[in-house]
């Protein structure tokens, strides 16, 4: 994929949903810690998570709320999206080696300044709810297709990762 095209206010329709879907890496998670901050054992030692209730290391529940944020950009609305405010509830866990799903609904829409409330979740392989929350972004006015820029290999010990 090069380029990314938006859906416009105009287009949204309630009901409408999208859906796209992320395995998670063990990688991922040091590479969110990396660019959060966050070096919660929970996260990053698998021997300390063994000791956790969860029993293994599980995702930082901010990265399933950046997951969300990059539907939004990627999929639905699109290039020129407002990401205003997110409501988020972490139902369960998500563990490396899930397959996530994640599922944005057109809820509601405001005329006034273009808002558009979404529905937004997380489902794991299983079908069974890991995130819910409520969205609200201010969706463009404008139809536009954008080239995608070029991000910079990451290498994380033997591993490198050119960003999609």
């Amino acid at each position: 994929m090069t380029t990314i095209t938006n859906r416009t206010y105009d287009e949204l329709e309630i009901g409408e949903s999208c859906e796209r879907v992320h395995t998670i890496s063990e990688d991922d998670l040091q590479m969110f810690a990396a660019v959060s901050g966050d070096h919660n054992p929970l996260h990053l030692n698998a021997e300390y998570a063994a000791t956790t209730p969860f029993k293994q290391q599980i995702a930082h529940g901010m990265y399933s709320g950046a997951l969300i944020s990059a539907t939004f950009a990627m999929e639905l609305p699109g290039p020129g999206t407002i990401y205003m405010g997110q409501n988020i509830q972490f139902k369960r866990p998500i563990f490396i080696g899930d397959t996530i799903t994640v599922i944005l609904t057109v809820k509601e829409k405001r005329d006034r300044k273009k808002e558009v409330i979404f529905d937004t979740t997380i489902k794991n392989q299983n079908g069974k709810v890991v995130v819910a929350g409520e969205a609200t972004v201010i969706a463009p006015t404008e139809k536009v297709t954008v080239s995608l820029s070029n991000l910079p290999t990451i290498q994380l010990g033997n591993h490198a990762y050119d960003a999609e």
